[in-house]
C-alpha cells in the first residue's frame, strides 16, 4: 500500500519523467559521440558517396538559403534601424557600419543561420531517419551488410560541414548590405560612410572564428538531428518526438557551442 501511494504522488511522477529524460539525454550524447567519431573516420578515409553528398549539399545549402537570408537580413535591418538614428544624433554615425558588421560576423549571422537550418533542415533530417527507423528500413540496410552510419550519417554530416560556412558568408553579405540600406533610410547616413565603417570593423580574427563556428555548427546540427532520428521508436508518435527532440537539442547545442567560442576567443 505504501509503495502504491508513493507511485501515485505528483512528486514521484515528476521525478520519474525527469529521470527518464536525463537517461535519454545521456544515451543520446553517448550515441552522438560514437556516431560522430565513426562518421569522421569514414570522411577521413574518403568513404563518402559523392552522389548522395551532392544531393545533401543541395538540400542543406540551396533549399535553406531563402529562409536563412530572410531571417539574417531582417534581423540586421531591425538592429540597424534601431541604432543608426541614435548614433547619428550623437555624432557616432561613422561607427554604425562597424557595429552592424561586428554583430553579424561574430554572432547574429551564425546564430540566426543556425536557427534557420535547424528549423528547416535539422527537423527534416530527423523525421527522415526516424521514419526509416520505425518502418524498419534501417534494419533492412543492416541485413544487406551496409553500414548505416556510412550510408545515412556521413553524407548528411559532411554536407553540414561543407555548406554551413558558405551559407554564413552569403547571409553575412546580405545582412551587412541590408543594414546599410536600413541605416541610410532611417538616419540619412551615406552609403560611403557606412561601408567605410564596415571595412574598419572587419577583423581577420572575427572572420576566422566565424568560419570555425560555422563548421562546428553544421557538424553539430546534422549529427544531433541524425542521431535523434536514428534512435526513434514507437511508430508515428516516435517520429514526432524524435523530430521535436532534434530541434530542441540542436538549439541548445549551438547556444552552448557559441558560449564556448565566446569564452575561448573573446573573453
Amino acid at each position: 500500500m505504501g509503495t502504491y501511494t508513493l507511485k501515485g504522488t505528483v512528486t514521484y511522477t515528476v521525478f520519474r519523467h525527469l529521470f527518464s529524460h536525463f537517461v535519454s539525454l545521456v544515451t543520446t550524447i553517448g550515441d552522438m559521440v560514437r556516431f560522430g567519431g565513426r562518421s569522421i573516420m569514414h570522411i577521413l578515409k574518403g568513404q563518402v558517396d559523392k552522389k548522395v553528398l551532392i544531393e545533401q549539399c543541395a538540400r542543406f545549402g540551396i533549399s535553406s538559403l531563402p529562409i536563412t537570408l530572410s531571417i539574417v537580413g531582417m534581423s540586421s535591418i531591425i538592429v540597424s534601424m534601431q541604432v543608426a538614428g541614435e548614433m547619428v544624433k550623437q555624432g557616432a554615425g561613422n561607427f554604425v557600419g562597424m557595429l552592424v558588421a561586428m554583430l553579424i560576423i561574430r554572432e547574429d549571422g551564425i546564430i540566426m543561420s543556425g536557427f534557420a537550418i535547424i528549423s528547416m533542415i535539422g527537423s527534416s533530417l530527423a523525421s527522415e531517419l526516424a521514419t526509416m527507423r520505425v518502418t524498419e528500413q534501417i534494419d533492412a540496410i543492416k541485413v544487406l551488410k551496409v553500414d548505416p552510419i556510412e550510408y545515412l550519417f556521413v553524407p548528411r554530416v559532411f554536407s553540414g560541414v561543407l555548406m554551413m560556412p558558405l551559407i554564413l558568408i552569403v547571409a553575412s553579405v546580405v545582412g551587412i548590405i541590408g543594414g546599410g540600406v536600413a541605416a541610410h533610410l532611417a538616419s540619412g547616413l551615406s552609403y560611403k560612410a557606412y561601408f567605410d565603417s564596415v571595412y574598419r570593423g572587419l577583423y581577420l580574427k572575427d572572420m576566422n572564428v566565424a568560419m570555425l563556428k560555422a563548421v562546428s555548427f553544421g557538424f553539430t546540427i546534422a549529427l544531433v538531428s541524425c542521431t535523434c532520428g536514428y534512435r526513434a521508436s514507437g511508430g508515428a508518435k516516435g517520429v514526432g518526438l524524435a523530430t521535436t527532440k532534434a530541434v530542441v537539442w540542436s538549439f541548445v547545442a549551438i547556444v552552448i557551442l557559441d558560449l564556448i567560442f565566446s569564452i575561448v576567443f573573446f573573453f
